[in-house]
């Protein structure tokens, strides 16, 4: 049977008022429909505190990590190619959709869920429980708190801490921090949150103007790479790299398809084509990545974007998209 004109335009109208709503709740918007990040309470604490945390021989912090997040990827990065194991322990969260949470896989402090262990620290009620997260267990005579919970300030401070591996990078050399301040900036508003910004715009303009900054931004990093690589800052493997490299590496598993990330692939760009492969292929990273669970926790639990919940096929494991990323180089 035809479903008549009115019935398709009245049920258009119905799910575009819906959806506006949800992605209200989803992902908060300026007036012209621009995706604006939340800021968390944890932000802005002095990192002294933290560093004196963490040498502590009483016991150890944990950083608190989703396999899916790219924020939480970050910091993930930081404590595997600084070798912070002995220093921070590693706990790594589920995503629990239906609840619209991240769940231990074992209770912590006796709680099951992030957001309980955000209220055991004393966080505000109307605090949103997000990773990563620093943590600092306590003591008999500490009360368990949290350190800091934004990604950018908590890479900063893991990389300031004293590392038990020999060599361990600096990852914000003295002598690049002109350039790597610069290019922290253009990443952070353009290709980091670019893409969400293109994903969850709420209209055709605020995702114009996303989606043309992200591309102009992604062509001046490739051109960079390209004139003077290896690296973002040239020479040295900087924070620039560590910050770039979880948006990239779900570029084909989710940004490109979901958040319409789509004009150009990314091999189109070859020194971020490259780039990307020599990251990979640093000791650690790639025992970091989950294309899998990326696929499923975009796709199956951002209903605004995707009402279906079906997972797309894509590369299953880590050491396919190296091996295609590899394969690419070699041509």
């Amino acid at each position: 049977m035809t479903v008549p004109p009115v019935f398709v335009a009245t049920a258009r109208c119905v799910w575009q008022w819906e959806w506006q709503r949800l992605m209200a709740g989803l992902a908060p918007a300026d007036k012209q429909g621009n995706y604006q990040r939340r800021a968390t309470q944890f932000s802005g604490a002095p990192l002294t505190a933290a560093l004196e945390a963490a040498s502590n021989p009483a016991g150890r912090l944990c950083l608190i990590v989703g396999r899916s997040c790219p924020w939480a990827h970050r910091a993930w990065l930081l404590w595997c190619l600084r070798g912070l194991s002995d220093l921070i322990e590693l706990v790594i969260v589920e995503p629990d959709p239906k609840a619209g949470r991240w769940v231990f896989q074992e209770p912590v402090l006796g709680c099951e869920a992030l957001i309980d262990l955000y209220s055991l620290c004393g966080a505000n009620q109307d605090c949103r429980a997000t990773v990563p997260l620093l943590f600092d267990p306590g003591n008999a005579l500490i009360k368990p708190r949290i350190l800091n919970n934004e990604s950018a300030e908590l890479i900063e401070l893991l990389n300031q801490l004293s590392s038990t591996i020999l060599d361990a990078p600096d990852l914000a050399p003295v002598a690049y921090r002109e350039e790597l301040t610069n290019l922290l900036s253009l990443m952070q508003n353009d290709i980091n949150d670019g893409v969400y910004r293109c994903g969850f715009a709420r209209n055709q303009l605020a995702y114009n103007k996303a989606e043309q900054a992200l591309f102009a931004a992604l062509a001046i990093l490739d051109t960079n790479l390209t004139s003077q690589g290896p690296w973002l800052c040239g020479a040295a493997l900087s924070l620039a790299d560590v910050r770039l490299f979880p948006t990239l590496i779900r570029w084909e598993q989710v940004y490109a398809p979901l958040f319409g990330c789509s004009r150009a692939p990314l091999f189109s760009f070859p020194g971020l084509w490259a780039w990307r492969a020599r990251f990979l292929a640093l000791p650690g990273v790639a025992a970091t990545c989950f294309p899998a669970a990326w696929r499923r926790d975009y796709f199956g639990a951002l209903f605004p974007l995707h009402p279906s919940s079906i997972i797309p096929a894509g590369p299953e494991t880590t050491m396919q998209l190296q091996n295609l990323v590899q394969a690419q180089i070699d041509l």
